[in-house]
């Protein structure tokens, strides 16, 4: 199976969670635009459902498949995110941002009373930091901005580079809300909630990749015998 199959499947369970009349924050990513779909396909059946999308692109792809959209101000309490994940370990910590839109995600997902992660088995990792982390950052004082974040990693034992992450023609990518994004490339993170304390202690620091103590379920799909094998960590309650 490829992975768009893995991570379909993923999603396809994680629509089997969603009840008439839930509020419904939508993640931003390659796994939640297949949870997008599917719920599109069930909305234009006659399910009932209002969501609130995560960023743009979230944005156009439930409104082109005729979800009925809201901001988070207009509902700002929400009964189920189902979201992505760069990785996720046992504990379900994860890092998010790969997609850029770090903060609205970690905002939709607080606002939510549950928060399932869906992902292909390959995102578990037994210590998160593989994947470079994303810090998104305010634009003024960029650089004076960069050497706190590269001290604040230093400080809470973290080691590598630290790279101003570029759009497709070379110039600074900008965030759905006009920040800068630095990727922190550490290979491992040996404690996270003290990194992330770390990191909120910077100015400039808007929001960061680690998502700690927000997800209530992941959802991992991985291939055996070329069908997909569900494995469920956590769960709804």
């Amino acid at each position: 199976m490829s992975g768009p199959d893995l991570r379909r499947a993923a999603a396809a369970r994680a629509l089997d969670l969603v009840r008439p009349g839930m509020r419904l924050g939508l993640g931003t990513g390659s796994t939640a635009a297949a949870f997008v779909d599917l719920l599109g396909e069930r909305v234009r059946a006659g399910l009932d459902v209002v969501g609130v999308p995560t960023s743009e692109a979230t944005h156009a792809a439930a409104t082109r498949a005729g979800i009925r959209l809201a901001t988070l101000d207009e509902m700002p309490e929400l009964d189920l995110t189902v979201d992505g994940a760069d990785e996720v370990d046992g504990a379900l910590r994860l890092i998010k941002g790969g997609g850029a839109a770090l903060l609205r995600e970690k905002i939709v997902a607080c606002a939510s009373r549950r928060m399932v992660v869906i992902a292909d088995a390959a995102k578990r990792v037994e210590t998160l930091g593989a994947f470079p982390l994303p810090i998104e950052v305010n634009a003024f004082g960029l650089r004076a901005t960069q050497i706190a974040v590269e001290a604040a990693l230093a400080a809470a034992g973290c080691r590598g580079a630290v790279r101003l992450r570029l759009a497709g023609d070379g110039s600074p990518l900008a965030t759905d809300g006009g920040h800068r994004i630095l990727d922190a490339h550490l290979g491992r993170i040996p404690d996270p909630e003290a990194l992330s304390g770390a990191l909120w202690a910077v100015p400039g620091v808007v929001e960061h990749g680690l998502f700690l103590g927000i997800a209530t379920m992941a959802i991992l799909a991985a291939e055996r015998d070329g069908q997909a094998e569900i494995t469920v960590l956590g769960s709804l309650a």
